[in-house]
């Protein structure tokens, strides 16, 4: 089974794929590609069960209203709030308040952070595969789910502070994932990892994916799948990556 994790940014440069081949309960990285386009994108979905994308997939659902709202400058009857509080609900999706009470740190806002560049870009890359008759859906029941290389790495305990600036930082956490994880086979492509931060969140992605995959991370619950169908959805490990040799058995 091939799992591609892809760290997206607003345009190619910046952008990483991942794809692990996981047989065996064994995951071999088998490629790993920098300066990714769309169509580079598109060519490998075919290829693999699953797709794990580091962007917000979709705008939290009041942001959506009263952007549409907001556009007539002529209607009448919207009177706004403003106030902080009503910013942040806007600025949040419901995923966004999950992870932060797991995690203790709020993701990107894509309403009111620059990420919203690159999840226009992740707009548009789905809306391509839709049209191509690939199963998208927000919630990360089809082919593609939307996860959080940096929350992740927190959860699986790793010391990490830095390391998109430093080299150093990334070595040691390969270093650590070689050391931890005894059936993940990273070694052809550790230097490039260690060199370019993108390629290394782009393997982060797809080892969230693979926890994805087999049964290991957060879902949304019940009662938020309509608003996560909308907004989209974070799933984070519940494993931990340091017990990979037995967690995904």
């Amino acid at each position: 089974m091939l799992i591609a994790g892809l760290d997206l940014a607003a345009e190619a440069k910046g952008s990483a794929l991942a794809v692990l081949d996981w047989s065996n309960n064994r995951a071999t990285l088998v490629s790993l590609s920098q300066g990714v386009d769309d169509m580079q994108i598109i060519n490998v979905v075919p290829t693999v069960s699953k797709l794990g994308i580091d962007c917000a997939l979709g705008w939290p659902v009041e942001f959506s209203e009263f952007i549409r709202a907001h556009s007539d400058p002529n209607a009448t009857g919207s009177v706004f709030d403003g106030t902080i509080d009503w910013r942040r609900r806007l600025a949040y999706r419901e995923t966004d308040r999950e992870v932060r009470r797991i995690t203790g740190r709020w993701p990107l806002s894509v309403s009111t952070d620059r990420l919203s560049m690159t999840a226009l870009r992740c707009a548009g890359l789905l809306s391509k595969l839709i049209d191509l008759g690939h199963d998208i859906d927000r919630t990360g029941s089809g082919l593609v789910v939307e996860v959080y290389p940096a929350a992740s790495m927190r959860l699986w305990g790793f010391q990490f502070a830095g390391y998109r600036n430093s080299t150093e930082i990334r070595k040691a956490l390969v270093t650590e994932l070689l050391d931890v994880a005894t059936r993940l086979d990273i070694a052809s492509f550790a230097d490039l990892m260690v060199e370019s931060c993108d390629a290394f969140d782009a393997l982060i992605a797809a080892l969230a994916t693979l926890s994805v995959v087999t049964g290991n991370s957060t879902k949304p619950p019940i009662e938020l799948l309509s608003q996560a169908k909308i907004e989209g959805w974070i799933h984070l490990p519940t494993s931990n990556l340091k017990r990979f040799d037995t967690s995904y058995d």
